[in-house]
């Protein structure tokens, strides 16, 4: 069961929990106290923050500095959790917060239930610092342990969070809108982390369409044979090489009184070797995240029929599986897709863009307003902007739009060009382009430019490229876990909300 949300306005003295959370910033000489930090000093005698500074607290990022309270309070123990350096005008900024509220519940593993004076800290409206303590309370609480065979007697993250806020009977419509972001969150970082032995394109195709309707959506799956009475040939061409056959899943839901109609697209492969272009043995296990873009697009179209958003919102998803074998699409073979274009296949490692083409096409049919698509589309995304920021391309509006989102989501992405001359790399001497440049220059623009001509004239799209963001390999921090994040979940949510009020 995921943890529980509530919030409090009860007075400190009043509360009890194994843990009590506060924040501090980082100073020149030391610690900065923030409000709910002092409200505990206050209940501790004056002891807290002397301790504190004994213990070398820096209040720097991802820094949890646990104090006994030696029976001094209703909580035996409090972690004071960095925020790193105030903003220019003093406060913090809510993603601060948020990543310290994660970094808080990681560090309290073996604690069950914690109360939260996060939401105290200054420099952001109130709900906006309800939102972010609470998102990053359960998303750092988050643990896959589905392919754990000893779980009796670990550490375990906490069960329970309370916030205190000023007003608890005002935080209710909050906290279920934290719920629900949190738990499509996480049902994406359950689905990137799932192996793929267990995750394969029917296995994906149908967990997809159990949560589709769940949530109500419209639901539709093409198998194999649909697939080819369809014309969807990129997918086919991908998924030639193995025994376990690709899959198309369109998720739809119709909101009341919808004035805005939105497409998402996100690539699902459930594992990528590369096919006959087959990738080097070092790292391809970081493959089975190559369905992430997938992975989101399904929580999201989920995301917003919970949150009954006055819009519709279709995601097609392509899933395939790109292994090599007698049966795999090779290069120099040439593939149409439905939409009736045909790419000279160059480089069977490029087939996100391959699977991506059909469902773009097809997306493009139901004549939508706006256009998102993201996926693991490119190594180039991680050499240009790093393993945390995502890069955006597309048309100008809804690029910038996708990226201020973006900021004030939590999810780091930065808005890239379609340079011109980059198109002439897709040229092929014996079909309408190539799917892959042997350039490697501008790797991850290229590959927007393919994605490109698939996307109608006059049609507002965004391509979002996740492929370090979406999956971490490193350590833990903040709120993000090491393997699957759930990036862009929050990100596409907010970009519909902006383009439903606009």
């Amino acid at each position: 069961m995921p943890p529980t949300l509530t919030a409090t306005d009860r007075p400190l003295e009043k509360l009890s929990a194994d843990a009590v959370v506060v924040g501090v910033g980082k100073g020149a000489d030391g610690p900065l106290p923030t409000p709910g930090a002092e409200a505990v000093d206050r209940l501790l005698g004056g002891r807290l923050l002397p301790a504190l500074a004994d213990l070398g607290a820096r209040g720097a990022e991802d820094e949890v500095t646990r104090v006994a309270s030696l029976g001094q309070g209703p909580f035996p123990v409090v972690a004071a959790v960095g925020l790193g350096a105030p903003q220019p005008g003093g406060g913090y900024a809510a993603e601060a917060v948020r990543r310290a509220a994660g970094a808080a519940s990681r560090a309290l593993s073996g604690r069950r239930s914690v109360v939260s004076l996060l939401a105290a800290v200054g420099g952001t409206p109130d709900e906006q610092r309800l939102h972010a303590v609470g998102e990053g309370s359960l998303l750092g609480a988050y643990e896959f342990t589905a392919y754990k065979s000893d779980l009796d007697g670990r550490p375990t993250p906490p069960r329970e969070f309370t916030v205190v806020v000023p007003d608890a009977g005002d935080a209710r419509p909050a906290l279920a809108r934290v719920r629900a972001v949190a738990d499509a969150v996480a049902l994406v970082r359950d689905l990137v982390n799932t192996p793929p032995n267990d995750l394969h394109p029917a296995e994906l195709a149908e967990r997809g369409a159990a949560a589709g309707k769940k949530a109500g959506l419209k639901v539709e799956v093409l198998d194999e044979d649909a697939l080819a009475a369809g014309g969807y040939g990129g997918i086919l061409a991908v998924g030639g090489g193995s025994v376990r056959g690709p899959r198309l899943l369109r998720l739809t839901y119709t909101g009341k009184k919808a004035q805005k109609k939105i497409a998402l697209v996100g690539k699902g492969i459930t594992f990528d070797s590369g096919g006959l272009s087959i990738k080097p043995a070092q790292n391809m296990h970081h493959m089975t995240s190559d369905m992430a873009g997938a992975a989101a697009v399904i929580a999201t179209v989920c995301l917003v029929a919970e949150l009954g958003l006055p819009v519709e919102v279709t995601a097609t998803v392509p899933i395939a599986e790109n292994l090599p074998s007698g049966s795999a699409y090779r290069p120099a073979d040439v593939v149409t897709f439905r939409n009736g274009k045909k790419a000279e296949i160059t480089n069977t490692d490029a087939e996100g863009r391959v699977i991506l083409a059909d469902a773009i096409a097809r997306a493009a049919e139901d004549s939508p307003d706006a256009l998102l698509e993201t996926s693991t589309l490119t190594g180039a995304q991680l050499v240009a902007l790093g393993s945390r920021t995502a890069g955006v391309m597309g048309s100008d509006e809804l690029r910038d739009a996708v990226v201020a989102a973006a900021g004030r989501s939590g999810e780091p992405m930065w808005p890239m060009p379609m340079p011109a001359e980059l198109r002439r790399g897709l040229d092929s001497p014996v079909a309408d382009f190539v799917n892959a440049n042997a350039d490697r220059m501008g790797g991850m623009l290229v590959g927007a430019h393919f994605l490109a001509e698939f996307v109608p004239a006059g049609l507002p799209w965004a391509h979002i490229d996740i492929a370090g963001p979406s999956y971490n390999t490193g350590a833990p921090w903040g709120y993000t876990p090491k393997g699957g994040t759930g990036v862009p979940v929050r990100t596409l949510l907010a970009t519909i909300e902006d383009l439903v009020a606009g």
